[in-house]
């Protein structure tokens, strides 16, 4: 449970779908199968360590909040198979096509939530995630709407109590406004420093990037992106 002091500070009402197209046959029966299997039950308390949430030993965690169709998270997950990831995304078809990649893959340290992360951020105990990735999150570009954006004061205060001394926070985006509000809430928060040197560090993606859709589409309509990366402190 929740415990009282953490409820006061108001869950955020998530403002986006929860499903686009109905999921066919094989689609469905996929999600109803796997989904309990991989799903993470906020009504137990987290095991001590947090890693037995994993069939398999692992040395880090990392959490993805919206990973969409799930190319990186699933990527991550092969690519250093001693980190447990926890990926959260309430968008029913995006779920059914990250357990399709997990079964395909046969990824056992991958586990999810399927509603919103500010929830699971509050279970989550103090200091047991050495990395959170916010990859393209929904930029609310409407000015009247930027209060719904993830990047807020109390959300950095959840991912500061989550993240282990000197974790890191990475931000990507090909939004501008929301790029210069990341960086200005993160410095304004005092919780976090920003890794940059020189533009390139922040205008190349990260060590073994994989391309996303969101990127391609950015790439499309003739934006760049920025890969932000802050440590905890």
């Amino acid at each position: 449970m929740i415990d009282t002091e953490r409820r006061t500070r108001a869950t955020e009402a998530f403002y986006g779908r929860r499903k686009g197209k109905p999921l066919r046959g094989l689609q469905a029966d996929r999600l109803e199968t796997l989904l309990p299997e991989f799903l993470i039950d906020l009504a137990s308390k987290p095991p001590q360590p947090l890693n037995a949430l994993f069939p398999v030993q692992t040395e880090n965690l990392r959490l993805e909040i919206g990973f969409g169709g799930g190319e990186h998270l699933i990527h991550r997950a092969v690519e250093t198979q001693t980190t447990g990831f926890i990926g959260v995304e309430p968008f029913v078809n995006s779920m059914q096509k990250l357990l399709a990649h997990v079964e395909e893959a046969g990824a056992r340290n991958v586990r999810v939530y399927n509603d919103d992360a500010t929830q699971l951020l509050d279970w989550l105990p103090d200091g047991c995630l050495d990395q959170i990735d916010l990859l393209y999150p929904d930029p609310w570009p409407k000015k009247k709407h930027w209060k719904r954006r993830f990047v807020s004061k109390v959300n950095l205060d959840r991912f500061h109590r989550v993240l282990k001394p000197g974790a890191l926070f990475c931000f990507a985006s090909d939004i501008d406004t929301y790029v210069n509000w990341t960086l200005q809430h993160c410095r304004d928060h005092g919780g976090f420093a920003w890794t940059a040197r020189n533009a390139s560090d922040w205008l190349t993606p990260y060590a073994g990037w994989p391309s996303t859709r969101y990127e391609a589409k950015a790439k499309r309509e003739g934006r760049s992106s920025a890969y932000l990366t802050f440590r905890r402190v």
